[in-house]
């Protein structure tokens, strides 16, 4: 198995991280962190193969932490996972050889290229054989469109807090369609704020909807996740 690693200060997206991981056979999600030392200290003492980081940290930041591995000269791949969409953030980053740099909010197919992008490099690496340039190019080019379709998803004003904690409770009720209301009361958003990013996750084919007119009075728009997604 491969052992992975989450350093991520905000409960829910460690969780969700840590879900989408486990979609994956073969990755073992060995620990999970708040802070960075606290990382540090684990990473010190058990071999890892994968760091899913996060860049703003209490103790010691991501790009602190990633610098300290490197000195190390720890073989660990990094998949970066921030709110940072800064080019001087980026630029560090890379320069620190990160592995990919995912800038939320992100949609499970995006973080799903990214592992791909890490199985199918560990697999060549493995494999002891020559690279063929379609497989650099593959690696290459999925680094580049991170960062275009995370440019594309903050510019429509959307939070990534705002778009875990929907998609969390949808996905405790996944098989079941439901109101903007509904999904309202439970989160604590107004029912304005909920259309809005349905709109989004419409757009993305996160997310179905149908018109319900057995409610008697004005039709109702319900929403159901796609079952391939999340």
């Amino acid at each position: 198995m491969i052992k992975v690693v989450i350093v991520e200060d905000d409960l829910m997206v460690a969780a969700i991280n840590k879900q989408y991981i486990q979609k994956t056979p073969g990755l073992d999600v060995v620990a999970t962190f708040h802070n960075g030392k606290d990382a540090w200290e684990f990473i010190k003492n058990t071999e890892v193969q994968l760091l899913i980081l996060d860049l703003y940290m209490p103790n010691i930041s991501g790009l602190e932490l990633l610098q300290i591995i490197r000195e190390a000269k720890y073989q660990i791949d990094v998949i970066m996972v921030t709110a940072a969409n800064d080019v001087e953030s980026l630029d560090t980053a890379l320069h620190l050889g990160i592995l990919d740099y995912l800038v939320k909010p992100f949609m499970y197919e995006r973080f799903s290229k990214a592992i791909d992008k890490y199985l199918l490099k560990n697999k060549m690496i493995k494999s002891g054989i020559h690279f063929k340039q379609e497989d650099v190019d593959e690696l290459i080019n999925l680094r580049q469109e991170a960062f275009v379709e995370k440019q594309m998803e903050l510019s429509k004003g959307l939070q990534d807090k705002t778009i875990y904690l929907i998609r969390g409770y949808m996905n405790e009720r996944k098989n079941e369609f439901l109101t903007s209301e509904e999904i309202s009361a439970h989160t604590g958003l107004s029912k304005v704020t909920v259309r809005r990013y349905m709109n989004y996750f419409i757009e993305s084919n996160e997310v179905i909807s149908e018109v319900d007119y057995r409610t008697g009075g004005r039709p109702s728009i319900k929403y159901k996740i796609q079952d391939k997604r999340f």
